[in-house]
């Protein structure tokens, strides 16, 4: 399966070439790549670099890297992938404890500060790691380090202990290490970590428990909480885990969480997480435009729980979900020229977002995208997500293909029973919606090939054998002996429209979006409107402009005084036509306010 052209195919382009050297240069300058030679020579000192996780962000890279190498082999990327292999695996201590934060003489003890100290959470990232580079280049030396570091992992917290980590990830991890090394004790020893959740024994903490996500069983949680990177994650190692031991208990307390988080606590990018003092998630219909958290890493595991959930039940509306915030945050968030990056992504910029100086920057919001932050987890993990993206469009089940995301992709694979099958989709999506599919190669008998028809396409058109025909959104499966060369077209309406929130979402109630096929709109002003003083006329509809839109609306001045409280002072204007623009678009051309949610006439 390879991602050819189009809008996805130029991200991956930049990414191989420019985001993976851009985050290996700012880790090397930073010395946390430096930070593993120095404790395998046995130079380490009270100067390590960086923060006590800053090893996950190495393993996250070499992740990316190994997915990129099997997406376009280089001999210069495989060559520092073995290099950081070397240098991860001199690191190791006998016993197949790998960090670089705790445990020598100058440091704390091994596992002394479960809570933040991040230990399991950077070898799960490590695992990963080995998971990406096995699969595209064979078992090999990282593979070794990572099913040593596994192994210890099992000895000191299997069962008898109660120890979890303050961030999950290892669950998830593990599961796929299982996978990929038919390790039954690494699935056992995932179950065991997803089950010792939620029962209080990490210190209490002013957030809460929920911020570690331990104040809850999973199986006894109804929705996502608390810090919602943390959330996601553990959710992905349930499902995980569910899938591989068949309990289906698990799995249905995993899709509950996720829809009431979908239905109540997410952003209309699909963004999660409301609140910037604990990176967490507000409460039911707690979504305020303008104090949007939504972490670029948050949407990374968004998009990595919807597919798991999709794989794991066959309902596409994870597809849709995956699709959302792919669109809408994951191409936001990282810069045309793959070196500068948001971590978090806010809905409302109130004040002209000013340039970043250059360098490292301490806080996670406001301002244009920025080359590098000194919690830099975004940008690694943006990268991982891309290269292996193609894994994310289409998948097999026992009667043929189901197509789930639109790009341009070639795709060579047998069915279940060992025939072949092949498909080139071309397609200018989302800038069109127009979807065109052919087959490439077919074993001969019959064979079913399913699109997916997004949840906001009303009036989308089937063309099969030049004949039209209305399909409803969901699932389109086409069962037939298909020849090489037959086509399938599907036409999705992207058609601007109005859309408008719950109104138990005070924070944007009065308000109104507009969205054209998966994209959400945006207005950006560079200087030429005060968006404060926005209103839009929705009794016009929405004009398509470009891969944008545009709408009537007028401007009233508002008028300053002693009392922000009082009659209506504004001065209404004439209706003049705004336009939009995709929000994954806004702040490229310099600094600009912004604004998803537009107040309504």
């Amino acid at each position: 399966m390879r991602i050819t052209g189009g809008f996805w195919a130029e991200r991956q382009r930049v990414n191989g070439s420019a985001t993976l050297w851009h985050a290996l240069g700012w880790m090397d300058e930073l010395g946390w790549t430096g930070n593993f030679a120095a404790v395998g020579n046995g130079a380490g000192s009270r100067e390590r670099k960086g923060r006590e996780f800053s090893d996950s962000e190495v393993y996250k890279i070499t992740e990316a890297m190994s997915w990129e190498h099997g997406r376009s082999p280089d001999g210069d990327l495989d060559a520092r992938i073995e290099a950081l292999t070397s240098q991860i695996g001199g690191a190791q201590a006998a016993d197949g404890y790998l960090g670089t934060a705790f445990g020598r003489s100058w440091q704390r003890p091994r596992y002394s500060d479960l809570a933040w100290g991040h230990e399991l959470y950077c070898v799960g990232h490590l695992l990963q790691a080995a998971v990406a580079r096995t699969r595209n280049a064979g078992a090999g030396p990282l593979l070794d380090i990572a099913r040593r570091a596994a192994d210890h992992v099992c000895e000191v917290f299997g069962p008898g202990s109660a120890g979890v980590c303050g961030h999950p990830e290892i669950e998830t991890a593990l599961v796929e290490l299982a996978r990929v090394t038919g390790e039954q004790r690494y699935l056992d020893q995932a179950a065991l970590l997803v089950e010792r959740r939620g029962h209080r024994t990490l210190p209490e903490h002013e957030f809460g428990w929920s911020y570690f996500n331990d104040d809850v069983p999973v199986r006894k949680a109804t929705v996502l909480r608390g810090h919602a990177v943390r959330s996601l994650y553990l959710a992905c190692g349930a499902v995980d885990v569910a899938v591989e031991t068949g309990d289906d208990d698990l799995l249905a307390a995993v899709v509950t969480q996720f829809g009431n988080t979908w239905a109540r606590r997410t952003h209309i990018t699909g963004g999660m997480g409301s609140r910037h003092q604990d990176e967490a998630f507000g409460e039911d219909f707690v979504l305020p435009a303008d104090r949007a958290y939504s972490e670029t890493c948050a949407s990374v595991a968004t998009v990595m729980l919807a597919q798991r959930l999709l794989l794991a039940t066959g309902d596409n509306r994870y597809a849709d979900a995956a699709e959302r915030v792919l669109h809408n945050v994951i191409a936001t968030a990282i810069g045309d020229d793959g070196r500068s990056f948001f971590y978090a992504n806010t809905l409302h910029q109130r004040t002209p977002a000013q340039p970043p100086n250059g360098g490292e920057r301490l806080d996670a919001g406001g301002g244009l995208r920025a080359p590098w932050f000194e919690v830099s987890c975004c940008l690694p993990n943006i990268a991982r997500l891309l290269a292996s993206l193609s894994a994310y469009l289409v998948t097999a089940d026992d009667t043929g293909l189901r197509l789930h995301q639109y790009a341009e992709c070639d795709v060579d694979t047998h069915l279940a029973d060992g025939r072949p099958a092949g498909l080139r989709v071309r397609t200018s999506y989302p800038e069109t919606g127009d979807v065109a599919v052919r087959v490439t190669r077919s074993g001969g008998e019959p064979w079913s090939i399913s699109l997916r028809v997004p949840g906001w396409a009303t009036g989308a058109v089937l063309v099969v054998d030049h004949e039209r025909r209305p399909v409803a959104p969901g699932d389109v499966v086409l069962t037939r002996n298909w020849a090489v060369g037959d086509e399938i077209r599907l036409e999705l309406p992207m058609r601007p429209r109005f859309t408008w929130p719950d109104p138990r979402i005070d924070a944007v109630r009065g308000c109104v979006a507009v969205e054209r096929g998966p994209l959400v709109l945006c207005a950006e002003s560079l200087g030429d409107h005060d968006l404060d003083a926005l209103r839009v006329c929705t009794g016009h509809d929405p004009a398509q402009a470009g891969d944008g839109a545009v709408v009537r609306a007028v401007f009233e001045a508002p008028q300053d005084s002693a009392w922000p409280y009082g009659e209506p002072s504004a001065r209404p204007g004439s209706p003049v036509p705004l336009q939009l623009r995709p929000y994954h678009r806004w702040a490229r051309r310099g600094p600009s306010t912004m604004r998803i949610w537009l107040p309504t006439t």
